[in-house]
């Protein structure tokens, strides 16, 4: 039986992923089996009404079989992840339904805007589901239709906008994915300082190059902690899931209450999709390739605009925040004829808000080239825009258009950037498509 929930926290506090262990305590107390990897589902992060981070979660419980291994602790005792299972009854899956949905319901706030949801299947849902979920807006009304043409049962509290995310994470289909294994605090802790030593973040980052965005050079964070009173200590994210269990004894922290390692989209760049430059909608992602218009503009606190053409000549504004360092840098080099790639997301306002950059080319670089004063050997001097050269030494004098030109060498821009590690989105990609 999967079972998908989404929507149990706040601006306030609470953490979904939390919730989810909080199930495998309510299985193990009917005597079910964790199956595969509990799934952590980002969506599209341009929704204005999500939730922190914007992420989902499900798991699949049943009696297991098969190959075992440890990928989390609770209660004191290992988390156990089985390679298969036996079907459950239907008795057992009514009360894996209820009293999972009880402890749900349970443990969200009941704060507005906090609206959450259950979603179970036998099976999991239709992946096109999923990219639906991570590319566009998805009605909450039709999708209901949706789950009871599937055979799903849902449960929701309030708004039904969380069962959009709640079988979306059921419809995943996990193929591409990276691993994040997340440390808890003792629930006396929330909300305290919490204690991790950043030091040996870095130790276990140098030591096992799975993981990726645990500190930020640029700026010293640490992006292993959050920075909410939610219950998470830390969280290690890997390419695979061998680096963060092997990275967790390498933390000093506080004592940890609990542990769990999930399987997750995070850094796949699901959410971007190549489209014309005319061809983003509000909310919506997507990848470029066109060419610099003109030079770029720089606004107040340092945040940059361009437009980008593409080859049918539609046209796109390009925006590249300071909190993204690296972005503006780079844009702010740019010039009239550049050939580029960009991705990023869309709010209701047209641009696109830039999560990355390919410079593919460079059109020529030129410098104002001044005369030469062949009797007295030395170049000329700028009068201003409009009055000219003169020589230093002789004095004479030349006109405006005297002024040659001469190529520069360009800046080594031809290449990927992406954002310091501190402004990067959940799934933006570690490397974008060729």
């Amino acid at each position: 039986m999967w079972l998908g929930i989404d929507d149990t926290d706040s601006p306030e506090g609470g953490c979904t992923t939390w919730v989810l262990t909080e199930l495998v305590r309510v299985a193990r107390s009917i005597s079910l089996d964790l199956i595969g990897e509990p799934r952590l589902v980002r969506l599209n992060p341009n929704i204005p009404w999500r939730t922190r981070g914007n992420a989902a979660l499900a798991a699949r419980f049943g009696h297991g079989m098969g190959p075992r291994r440890a990928i989390g602790a609770l209660d004191g005792s290992p988390v156990v992840s089985h390679g298969r299972s036996r079907p459950l009854t239907a008795a057992e899956g009514d009360r894996l339904i209820s009293q999972a949905w009880e402890r749900v319901r349970a443990l969200a706030p009941r704060v507005r805007g906090t609206d959450p949801a259950l979603v179970a299947a036998e099976r999991p849902l239709p992946a096109e589901l999923y990219w639906r979920a991570v590319r566009e807006v998805v009605p909450a009304r039709p999708l209901l239709r949706e789950l009871e043409r599937w055979g799903a049962v849902y449960r929701h509290r309030g708004s039904s906008r969380g069962l959009v995310g709640a079988a979306a994470a059921l419809a995943w289909p996990g193929r591409r994915a990276t691993w994040e294994l997340i440390a808890y605090r003792a629930a006396a802790r929330w909300g305290t300082v919490r204690t991790v030593d950043p030091a040996s973040v870095r130790r276990a980052q140098r030591r096992v190059p799975e993981l990726f965005l645990c500190t930020d050079p640029r700026t010293r964070r640490l992006l292993v902690t959050p920075h909410t009173g939610c219950p998470i200590l830390f969280g290690l994210r890997g390419t695979n899931a061998a680096g963060p269990l092997r990275a967790r004894s390498m933390i000093r922290s506080e004592p940890v209450d609990r542990w769990l390692l999930f399987r997750t989209n995070q850094a796949t760049g699901d959410h971007l999709v190549r489209r014309p430059a005319d061809g983003l909608a509000a909310y919506e992602s997507g990848i470029v390739d066109g060419t610099v218009t003109a030079d770029p503009t720089v606004s107040v606190g340092g945040h940059v605009r361009f437009e980008v053409a593409d080859r049918a000549g539609a046209m796109l504004p390009c925006l590249a925040f300071e909190p993204t360092k690296t972005l503006p840098r780079i844009a702010r080099q740019l010039r009239g004829g550049d050939r580029v790639r960009v991705w990023g997301s869309r709010g209701v306002e047209p641009g696109l808000r830039l999560e990355g950059l390919r410079v593919v080319r460079l059109a020529p670089r030129f410098a104002i080239a001044k005369p030469f004063c062949e009797r007295c050997g030395r170049p000329a001097r700028s009068l201003g825009a409009v009055r000219g050269f003169r020589c230093a030494g002789c004095h004479r004098r030349w006109p405006p258009e005297a002024a040659g030109r001469r190529s520069m060498p360009a800046e080594p821009l031809v290449g990927d950037h992406h954002p310091t590690p501190s402004a990067r989105r959940h799934l933006a990609p570690l490397a974008p498509e060729r």
